[in-house]
């Protein structure tokens, strides 16, 4: 009985050890840098920092826009009252219309007749 217990021993220390040994292989190649997730989580790093980058050259240059806007904003309002100045000068000239005299309204042009009417016409009238 002795026996059977040892080659049962055996058996289990065995088969713990190729556990084991099958384990350790997941493991390997789990935290393998250019495969498993130990690659992933590298790549994943670097594009971290890539994108603080951009978004750091990204904030820079809206910041640039915002200040070049600004200005702008500013120039067209200054245009803008300048505008509303003339447009309010204009009103207070005399309109030249009125000093005019009218001329004789001309009789209005008769509308151009189509030939093929303007034959019959002449047709009918000889």
């Amino acid at each position: 009985m002795a026996m059977i217990a040892d080659i049962l021993l055996a058996a289990g220390a065995i088969g713990a050890g190729f556990y084991c040994f099958v384990l350790a292989s997941r493991l390997r190649r789990f935290t393998d840098l250019e495969r498993g997730v130990g690659g992933a989580v590298a790549v994943l790093s670097a594009q971290v920092d890539d994108l603080g980058r951009a978004l750091a050259k990204a904030q820079g240059s809206a910041g640039g826009s915002v200040a070049r806007l600004g200005a702008a904003t500013e120039r067209a309002e200054a245009a803008a009252r300048q505008l509303e100045l003339l447009v309010a000068a204009l009103h207070d000239l005399p309109d030249p219309a009125a000093e005019e005299e009218p001329e004789e309204e001309e009789e209005p042009a008769r509308p151009p007749s189509n030939p093929f009417f303007q034959r019959r016409r002449e047709e009918a009238s000889s």
